[in-house]
């Protein structure tokens, strides 16, 4: 018998791999003479570092960047086991968790410390670069970025702009004379399920910047700043990319990545899917086990257990696909169907205050996975 076991982390308890331990280990009960294959899962947001490392037998690496507050501070990436392959979150050098109620402030900002985590890539000889752009706190249209590989955002005088979306406004060119070489010999795969575009009433500003302290003010000097970046992108660098879906993606760093590097948009759980080899790990499999920390409606857009399932029933359509969460929410029946998910479950053992349910984690989820494995077993005799 074989059981795939492909779950996502379970956010701010267990990591993907932690999961996939403990549902093998409840599951190991009633079928211990099964054939296991964990792969570590994610989405493209947080945790995928850290799932694509231990599906690949991959390794994480630390540097020491700028965050979004232009101050020093530590970040890590990993290394896929191919050593050809980085995978980053611009989080962990640009994120929101650098910057709280006093310090937050769009107008200042910077992708610069995500481009520094890309250079020291490229430093370690990787020719592909997966990059994850939620959770972001900036709003430059990945200026800072694309400043930190080399390319010079000029403004009149000839003299570089300070960081940050709030100065956009002073930009008269781009030379992209110094543009570190190798990012253009380097394929950037972009994790978004993000469609805004650039600019406008959907785009990054007005539709993100609030959630990183941007007053309505704010929010329209913004979006008049990443207007003309825009222009000046088509004027100098011959793209137009204002209203392309994507590009407003974490305050416009798709933008960024699409005028400054050799990159293509893709979701992030088709990413993970193929740099996990789900499909192929996955064939004769006889049962798909997989999970999140929560589990509704928002599943079935590019969450990791809808795109498992699909994954899976592709090359293993009778194998059921049984999902645990820690919690269930409304409007689950969606997510069934013949080439979908078969049975969710709940993974608490009882009513409990989330501090224990964490704790409780490792221990409740695998026993979920073992009461699973019963009734398979019970119906298979």
């Amino acid at each position: 018998m074989k059981i795939v076991i492909a779950p996502d982390s379970f956010k701010g308890s267990l990591t993907a791999k932690q999961v996939a331990e403990a549902i093998r280990t409840g599951v190991a009960r009633i079928f211990p003479q099964a054939d296991y294959e964990l792969v570590p899962m994610a989405d493209g947001g947080e945790g995928t570092v850290q799932s694509l490392v231990d599906a690949t037998q991959g390794r994480l690496v630390t540097k020491t960047v700028h965050n979004p507050l232009d101050e020093l501070s530590e970040a890590y990436y990993g290394i896929l086991g191919d050593g050809q392959t980085a995978v980053i979150e611009m989080a962990q050098a640009s994120g929101i968790q650098y910057v709280n109620d006093q310090t937050h402030n769009p107008l200042i900002t910077t992708t610069y410390g995500t481009g520094e985590l890309m250079l020291d890539a490229l430093d370690h000889g990787v020719k592909k670069i997966i990059l994850g752009i939620g959770g972001s706190a900036t709003n430059d249209g990945g200026a800072g970025m694309a400043q930190a590989l080399g390319a010079r955002l000029l403004d009149a005088a000839g003299n570089e702009l300070p960081l940050g979306g709030g100065a956009l406004d002073r930009l008269d060119h781009i030379d992209i004379s110094g543009l570190d070489p190798r990012i253009q010999d380097t394929q950037v795969l972009i994790a978004s399920d993000v469609t805004n575009p650039l600019t406008g009433k959907d785009g990054a500003s007005a539709v993100f910047g609030p959630q990183k302290g941007a007053t309505p003010a704010m929010v329209e000097v913004l979006d008049q700043n990443l207007h003309h970046y825009a222009e000046i992108i088509k004027r100098d660098l011959h793209q137009d990319l204002e209203q392309v879906p994507g590009a407003g993606a974490a305050g416009g760093l798709g933008t960024g990545l699409m005028a400054f590097t050799n990159s293509q948009m893709a979701r992030g759980i088709d990413l993970v899917v193929e740099f996990t080899k789900l499909k192929e790990r996955a064939a004769g499999a006889d049962l798909v086990l997989t999970g999140e920390g929560g589990i509704d409606f928002q599943t079935k857009f590019g969450k990791t257990p809808y795109g498992v399932a699909l994954a899976t029933k592709t090359v293993a359509p009778q194998a059921p696909v049984v999902v645990l969460a820690g919690n269930v929410g409304q409007g689950i029946d969606s997510l069934y169907g013949k080439d979908a998910m078969d049975a969710i479950f709940a993974t608490p053992a009882g009513a409990k205050p989330l501090a224990q349910a964490i704790a409780d984690g490792p221990h409740d989820i695998a026993l979920a996975a073992e009461n699973v494995a019963r009734l398979i077993k019970a119906v298979k005799n």
